[in-house]
């Protein structure tokens, strides 16, 4: 009877992982619809990569890390590919130059799918041979698939994000897509309400299970391990900055007063000319912004995106209040109990930052944008590196970066957590990037 059970849970885990890794290689080729075959190789700096290459890139993750490792027969799909979509794996070897990736004018986008349908077939194929020969070595097999699909997730962001970039260094400001109609401007914002929290002692991080089953029981090692952490008492906005409130910034010289200013951030401003945030514009006194559904006129109750960590240090200076600490906004976060209709997340389709429409309790902690913290990406107290090539996604990036958590209106919802940490540079600007405040009590 045991080992009954133990057949039936072994054959829903894998039924489990494999739906959900055959929904994610769907989705990823579903955001390419609205392209032509011109888009697919765009790449206007070195941060943001080609549609081609990322879509080519989560197929050899798959390839390299599962395929090679776990099937007795394997033969590349291409040997060159190991190196052209090697992202910065150094354990793999030697990497195409990220700056050039939109270079690639070879293989073509056709191959890049030929290449696609390969990886997955080969997924397919190499789960039933596991099970069928009830190998010892499903289990790792399943865990590294399922790391897989969280990493095809990801790239599903980035390719929309570096898409945006790409796409608005054009005069023309094409869009994306045009078939979504966005929420017009509301008449009024909502007041930001100021919410307390009292000093306690919580428990920050998580620790991975052996075996994720399911997206939720999945985590990076860079959310690990689960460990205490004292929180003093502070307030905080409970909804995100709106663009009205960064236009005010703006209005009464924000950009030329370096004392609202990190030494680093001040020498930003002034060497990137920046003026406002990335993809807004001014016409005839009026300010628009490119949005991946087109240009449309700045709406003030958004909230604001795309500033980098310098920008949003510097409004909240001026605001008299400071950002969130990673451990204060987890602390306060609580499970995101997702639906299409809680957060504005990608399954909504607007693929952009929404006013908040509640004045009730904390509102846009998951969607929307991204929410800068004050910490710097660093290891956890115990941290430790998962082990192989692998082991280099994370914990190899632990300088210089910071945090960020929450998600975006281009995150997916089985995808985002409260221990999440996404990390970028302070002056990263393309991310959606956003702007919560908080104050000592």
């Amino acid at each position: 009877m045991l080992d009954q059970v133990k057949e039936e849970s072994s054959t829903e885990l894998v039924e489990q992982v494999l739906s959900d890794f055959i929904a994610a290689r769907l989705f990823t080729e579903q955001l390419c619809e609205p392209l032509t075959a011109e888009d697919y190789n765009l790449q206007a700096i070195a941060e943001t990569s080609p549609v081609k290459w990322h879509l080519a890139h989560t197929s050899w993750f798959f390839e390299t890390f599962i395929i090679k490792k776990f099937s007795s027969s394997f033969a590349p799909f291409n040997p060159r590919y190991e190196y052209l979509f090697n992202s910065y794996y150094n354990a793999i070897g030697e990497q195409f130059p990220r700056p050039q990736r939109g270079l690639l004018s070879r293989p073509s986008v056709k191959e890049v799918y030929e290449y696609r349908q390969w990886v997955t077939e080969q997924i397919k194929e190499l789960v039933s041979s596991l099970v069928q020969h009830q190998n010892s070595r499903l289990s790792d097999a399943l865990s590294l698939i399922r790391l897989g699909i969280n990493h095809e997730q990801q790239h599903q962001e980035l390719l929309l994000t570096d898409l945006k970039y790409n796409l608005f260094q054009n005069p023309v400001l094409p869009a994306y897509r045009s078939t979504k109609q966005l929420v017009d401007q509301n008449e009024q914002v909502l007041p930001i309400e100021w919410i307390r929290f009292d000093e306690k002692l919580v428990m920050i991080g998580t620790d991975i299970p052996d075996l994720p089953v399911t997206q939720n029981d999945f985590a990076y090692d860079n959310e690990t391990p689960s460990h205490k952490f004292y929180r003093h008492q502070f307030s905080v906005a409970n909804r995100l900055t709106t663009n009205g409130e960064y236009l005010a910034f703006i209005e009464e010289g924000g950009y030329q007063k370096p004392q609202y200013w990190l030494s680093d951030g001040w020498d930003a401003v002034r060497e990137h000319q920046w003026q406002a945030p990335l993809y807004w514009f001014k016409k005839n006194d009026d300010w628009f912004v490119y949005t991946l559904n087109g240009v449309k006129p700045l709406n003030l109750n958004e909230p604001v995106a795309h500033v980098s960590y310098y920008e949003a240090d510097a409004f909240a200076r001026w605001s008299d209040a400071r950002l969130l600490t990673e451990q204060e906004w987890e602390s306060i976060a609580g499970e995101p109990q997702l639906d299409s209709n809680s957060f504005n997340l990608v399954d909504n389709d607007v693929l952009h930052p929404v006013a908040a429409t509640s004045n009730n309790g904390l509102q846009q902690l998951y969607g929307d944008v991204w929410e800068w913290t004050s910490s710097a990406y660093a290891p956890y107290p115990g941290f430790k590196a998962a082990a192989g090539a692998v082991g280099e996604y994370n914990g190899k990036f632990m300088c210089n970066q910071y945090v960020l958590r929450g998600g975006s209106c281009v995150t997916s919802q089985n995808h985002i957590r409260k221990t999440y940490r996404n990390f970028f540079y302070p002056d990263s600007r393309w991310q959606f990037s956003g702007i919560r405040l908080a104050r000592d009590i």
